[in-house]
């Protein structure tokens, strides 16, 4: 299967401009991505052009993927309505460090192999074109009104969008973007763009300045936005981007992004985002709706994804930590966990403070849930659940009530948990 029926069984497809696939099949063809760095991590939304890149290498291509330092600093008109902010040289290099580090775990930058990934900045080119350069080596072969033209910019000026019109930085996004091209066509071989479909202007404005300037061939594919079965935004939830820098999303929210995918999402996430065969997934979908509260989509899509931005050993950390709430999981098991995933599983659990001096030379646990915190609204309450067997702590049933807590029964040094019944957590902090 060539690199197009690949992306197009997984549904990764938008748009392609017309004799592409000759073109891949004549010669090893170079491609690039293009990714803003905006922060030092990359979310889960840069994801679907990371994984065309990746498809595109292991076709036997060679992918390129180009940090935006320079159009970074102008932000980009596609899909936004308003400017974004401009970032300084110092900020711009270390993202790009870090987004390697982190698309290394995608592509292959460091073999001798001819189609090995290589990492390119625009700004290293942007920043030596001076205006008269740019007006007169690449203005003039691109009108007005083909600019105009484009979607992105048209919406931009329709009075119904609520936009506030567009600056003229930003209207000039789709020049630099092509000069990019241009540039890489020139230096590179590059004869391919690839981006998400919001992007398809911004591209063949490139391949029409290659064409205008130098007469050359290029060619640019888009792949689908991808928005969750419900409508809304993809990557997004309550708190934010899912990010792919453990720091950010602790592996353990990682993971439980994407094992809580609706059926119809994992059956789609799960061609876009792995790297399993047709076959494989055909299995699974099928698995799936033999016993749909088995979820086998979801936990190998959680499983794929959160191996390969992770590790297996993160992943193994997050299936277990996941079963603590499920009344799995043993002391160890938690004191396994380092703080973030710990804190990560509780988020939402009622928490007290409680005196750590105190638990130095120890409390009753009586006294602890009904007094020093509000675990039990009395001490009576607290005896009988105790002596009913119901109140757990650290995963450990409590056996009588006049058991002592210490201070060495703190996870990290710090967290008790406290269990009443099967369901109800509470987190006691230590300060």
């Amino acid at each position: 299967m060539n690199f197009v029926e690949e992306l197009s069984w997984r549904g990764m497809i938008h748009d392609m401009m017309p004799g592409l696939e000759e073109q891949l099949k004549k010669e090893l063809t170079t491609a690039y991505v293009g990714i803003d760095p905006t922060a030092d991590s990359l979310h889960i939304g840069h994801l679907v052009g990371v994984m065309m890149l990746k498809h595109f290498q292991v076709a036997g291509h060679k992918p390129i993927v180009l940090v935006g330092g320079a159009t970074g600093m102008i932000g980009d008109p596609s899909g936004k309505s308003l400017e974004r902010n401009l970032l300084d040289e110092p900020t711009l290099r270390h993202n790009q460090e870090c987004l390697k580090n982190q698309l290394s775990r995608f592509l292959d930058f460091e073999s001798d192999a001819p189609n090995a990934a290589e990492m390119v900045n625009n700004y290293d080119w942007m920043s030596t074109f001076s205006f008269l350069d740019f007006i007169r080596d690449i203005g003039k072969h691109i009108t007005v009104n083909y600019m105009m033209a484009k979607d992105s910019v048209k919406k931009r000026f329709d009075p119904e969008s609520g936009a506030a019109g567009m600056s003229f930085t930003e209207f000039t996004y789709q020049l630099v973007q092509g000069t990019d091209f241009l540039h890489l066509f020139q230096t590179k071989k590059c004869k391919l763009q690839m981006g998400g479909s919001d992007q398809w202007g911004n591209i063949t404005t490139g391949t029409e300045l290659i064409r205008r300037k130098l007469g050359g061939e290029a060619w640019a594919l888009t792949c689908p936005l991808i928005k969750k079965a419900d409508g809304t935004k993809f990557g997004k939830t309550e708190s934010g981007n899912v990010w792919l820098d453990a720091e950010r999303t602790s592996p353990y929210k990682f993971y439980q992004f994407w094992l809580n995918t609706s059926d119809e999402d994992a059956e789609k996430y799960i061609k876009i985002f792995t790297l399993l065969t047709q076959e494989e997934i055909e299995q699974l979908i099928k698995e799936q709706q033999e016993a749909p509260h088995l979820r086998p989509l979801q936990k190998r899509l959680a499983k794929e994804v959160t191996c390969m931005v992770h590790s297996e050993e993160a992943y193994n950390t997050a299936v277990e930590a996941s079963e603590i709430l499920f009344g799995k999981g043993t002391e160890d098991t938690l004191r396994k966990l380092d703080e973030a995933t710990f804190l990560s599983v509780f988020e939402g659990v009622p928490q007290f403070a409680v005196d750590k001096a105190e638990l130095e030379t120890g409390i009753n646990i009586v006294d602890l849930l009904a007094e020093k915190s509000a675990v039990f609204p009395s001490k009576g309450e607290a005896r009988r659940t105790i002596a009913g067997g119901g109140v757990a702590m650290n995963k450990a049933k409590i056996e009588s009530p006049d058991t002592l807590v210490s201070a060495k029964e703190l996870i990290n040094g710090k967290y008790l948990l406290v269990q009443k019944g099967k369901k109800n957590y509470f987190l006691l902090i230590a300060e």
